[in-house]
């Protein structure tokens, strides 16, 4: 009685598994459906996020220099305004010791100018390099925000499409997974993080493996389809069985 309620725990087991299996290929195949879709998505907004931040620091460095700006224009105007301040002291002068200090400040005050627009020209030419840059990057960030928008329009269309089948088959998959144990569930998922179609458990078809194809000997497949082990093909690591339902679809 021992024997038969083991072989029976063996059988529930790899049903159970199979049956696991094919809800996550199910999955896998609605996964591929969306594809690189959900990476593009993510990789588009973090380009809109970078670029609109470009955007901004560009405003903020046309900021700073406006307010340079400012400071040389006061500069500049401060300088008329002695320079009108030292003409009249000039012809007031009782000496030419006045005369001559007179003259240096106004010299001094018309350089200030001088180099005040020099500046003032130098920063707006920043400004409209600024500008330009800016330009192109909000022509990229709309391209990048259009692209994005119709990206998200077929990823939502698929998710739409899909998202009812998607929640019931991991429900399903969720309840398969109680039904096995702990350490078969764990090769389950490693095998299945091996192999790219992540297949995991796979049946015998024409004397071979359903995953590499390798034939199987008969010894082996007897075994198999007795059902009273786990047993795994030996050259892929697979878990082979012999399911009472219906066989999966590659």
């Amino acid at each position: 009685m021992a024997a038969k309620k083991e072989t029976i725990a063996v059988e529930d087991k790899l049903e159970a598994l199979y049956h696991l299996q094919l809800i996550d290929s199910q999955i896998d195949k609605i996964q591929i459906i969306k594809g690189e879709l959900p990476i593009e998505v993510q990789d588009l907004e973090d380009e809109v996020v970078g670029l609109n931040t470009r955007v901004l620091k560009i405003d903020d460095d046309i900021a700073e220099i406006q307010t340079l700006i400012g400071h040389r224009t006061a500069n500049r105007d401060e300088a008329k305004i002695l320079i009108q301040k030292y003409e009249k002291q000039q012809a007031n002068v009782k000496n030419n010791r006045e005369y001559d200090t007179l003259s240096k400040e106004l010299e001094l005050q018309k350089l200030e100018i001088e180099l005040s627009e020099k500046k003032i020209k130098d920063l707006k030419l920043k400004i409209d390099m600024q500008k330009t840059v800016k330009e192109d990057a909000i022509k990229n960030l709309n391209a990048k925000k259009d692209e994005l928008n119709e990206k998200k329009k077929e990823l939502d269309k698929i998710i739409e499409e899909t998202d009812k089948e998607l929640k019931a088959l991991q429900k399903d998959s969720d309840k398969s997974k109680s039904e096995v144990d702990e350490r078969l569930l764990l090769a389950y998922n490693r095998i299945r993080g091996a192999y790219r179609n992540g297949m995991a458990v796979v049946t015998i078809d024409r004397d071979s493996c359903g995953g590499c194809y390798a034939k199987v000997p008969p010894q082996k497949q007897m075994e198999v389809r007795q059902r009273k082990k786990i047993l795994v093909c030996e050259h892929c690591g697979r878990i082979m069985c012999y399911p009472k339902i219906k066989k999966l679809k590659k």
